[in-house]
């Protein structure tokens, strides 16, 4: 059994970690402040120690003490919304981030699995994307989230402090955000559906995603944990992307089209060889499959 914890344990990706922690067996503590704009509710598993705090802004150093593996979620996760409010991003993305690995660093934390994100690849690299192309960040999310990394670089390299920096693609699943213009898209689909609405896509809906369920992503965070790796940068991602239009059309529903917004990329797609060869891991689950199924 191990002592782990979860930051942003109550939303989206963090609550399946929690609950797949748990069920195997694990001790679990959650820092989550419920500040997150785009959920509607937050998932609280009581059979975890949980704490509503800003990493931020807060002492959390004692939650940290003798904890095992961190898995760092906490963020402001969501690209248009920080474009108009880039301060509230910077300081949780960037100095939360500074202080959870300031926190891991003091209590030995054995490894800390960090949250990154695909959208720091930008307009510049082309597909399929690799971990070791530069960053090209287009907007205050993917830089503070780019950001993020550097910290947790320069703590392996100063401190000796483990981590393993996880790039998603593009999550899809249970409990995932529906609140919203700009809530990930097929949540927003669907709910749009459920309230006989039409989908809104987003300029001709040409625009290609690489999405991947919950599930996997959990799986690769919990092999990141077992992993020998000291530090490593990986996509999480399917290697097969689908356009806006294929998404709506296996949804099923009237849409219209809206204007294209802001730092936004046409096309993401992983490379995720490395993420197999050194964790072990591959996608399981096909978005044709699942996408309503849940």
């Amino acid at each position: 059994m191990s002592k782990c914890l979860v930051t942003g344990g109550h939303g989206f990706i963090g609550s399946h970690i929690v609950n797949d922690l748990l069920k195997s067996g694990n001790s679990v503590r959650v820092i989550d402040d419920h500040s997150a704009p785009e959920n509607e509710r937050f998932y609280v598993n009581k059979s975890a120690e949980n704490y509503c705090l800003d990493i931020a802004r807060d002492d959390c150093s004692k939650i940290f003490e003798d904890i095992d593996y961190v898995f760092h979620l906490a963020a402001r996760s969501r690209i248009q919304p920080t474009i108009t409010s880039p301060g509230s991003c910077f300081e949780v993305n960037v100095i939360g981030t500074q202080r959870v690995l300031e926190w891991s660093r003091r209590h030995s934390v054995n490894k800390l699995i960090y949250s990154g994100t695909s959208s720091l690849y930008g307009h510049q690299n082309t597909i399929p994307f690799n971990p070791n192309m530069p960053a090209d960040c287009l907007n205050p999310y993917s830089m503070s989230k780019w950001m993020g990394e550097q910290i947790c670089q320069l703590y392996y390299q100063l401190y000796g402090t483990r981590s393993i920096i996880l790039r998603y693609f593009n999550v899809f699943g249970p409990n995932e955000p529906v609140k919203g213009q700009y809530a990930p898209v097929i949540g927003l689909f669907k709910r749009q559906v459920a309230k006989g609405e039409p989908m809104t896509i987003v300029g001709n809906g040409e625009q290609r995603r690489d999405f991947t369920y919950v599930e996997d992503v959990v799986r690769a965070n919990i092999l990141a944990a077992k992993s020998n790796i000291d530090f490593g940068t990986y996509n999480v991602g399917t290697g097969k992307n689908y356009s806006i239009n294929q998404i709506a059309d296996m949804i099923g529903g009237e849409r219209i089209y809206i204007p294209t917004r802001k730092a936004e990329v046409t096309e993401t797609l992983a490379d995720i060889k490395d993420t197999i060869n050194d964790l072990d891991w591959s996608p399981i689950i096909k978005i044709p499959d699942i996408i309503n199924q849940y």
